[in-house]
């Protein structure tokens, strides 16, 4: 049966490539790519040859249905972004949206997510609004026992960490890691006031995700232990 497979792709080092990913995109009778230039380049590193066609946030509201309806007439798609997972801060969620809609097959293959903090229950809230419902947020989350995650930019890297102190308090345990599978890798672990002195001297550089322990005495709701 014809199906739609999101692709992680690596974010730098192209060894973090999986063989299931490649073969996958062997197979594929079309690529969905967020930048055909730049997968391009990871193509013809593994010898990749097949067709390939644009699809970004301002083009995907427009051709969604299309390619659903491709899928259902017996193509198998792949979708793949710049570099991680389509559709988390990347295009792809009104596509597999629509796959759904139609009763579209979607799979999504596996991405790992290491951190030095539990990940078997987390929340991944992106990056934190800007201005308009950011307090109101983090007052929101001040609660939540699982652990969070969060991008953000490096220039508001330290202000960002120091408002989760103000919120959660300074001693939650939180990880820091930019560049994550290139060449300047870096991940930072300890306090929320520990990372904040670190990052305020030394400036921070390149994608930032900021990974954030939950609030220790909430307990879980489905076992009544605490987390």
């Amino acid at each position: 049966m014809a199906k739609l497979t999101v692709v992680p792709t690596p974010v730098g080092n192209l060894e973090d490539m999986t063989f299931r990913a490649i073969r996958v995109l062997k197979e594929a009778d079309l690529i969905l790519a967020e930048d055909t230039r730049t997968t391009g380049i990871l193509l013809k590193h593994f010898e990749i040859q097949n067709r390939m066609q644009s699809h970004h946030k301002f083009n995907e509201h427009k051709t969604v249905e299309q390619v659903a309806a491709r899928i259902k007439a017996g193509e198998n798609i792949a979708l793949v972004s710049d570099a991680g997972t389509p559709a988390i801060s990347d295009p792809g969620f009104m596509l597999v949206r629509e796959c759904v809609r139609q009763g579209v097959e979607v799979e999504c293959l596996p991405a790992l997510v290491a951190s030095g903090l539990p990940n078997e229950k987390f929340c991944f809230e992106g990056f934190l609004p800007q201005k308009k419902g950011r307090q109101t947020r983090l007052k929101e989350l001040s609660t939540e026992y699982r652990t969070i995650i969060f991008y953000e930019s490096p220039f508001r890297l330290v202000k960002t960490l120091t408002q989760l102190a103000e919120f959660f308090g300074n001693d939650r345990p939180v990880s820091v890691s930019r560049e994550i599978s290139k060449i300047h890798e870096e991940t930072v672990r300890g306090t929320l006031e520990e990372v904040i002195a670190h990052f305020t001297v030394n400036e921070p550089k390149g994608e930032i995700v900021i990974v954030l322990a939950g609030l220790k005495d909430k307990k879980d709701k489905e076992t009544g232990t605490e987390v």
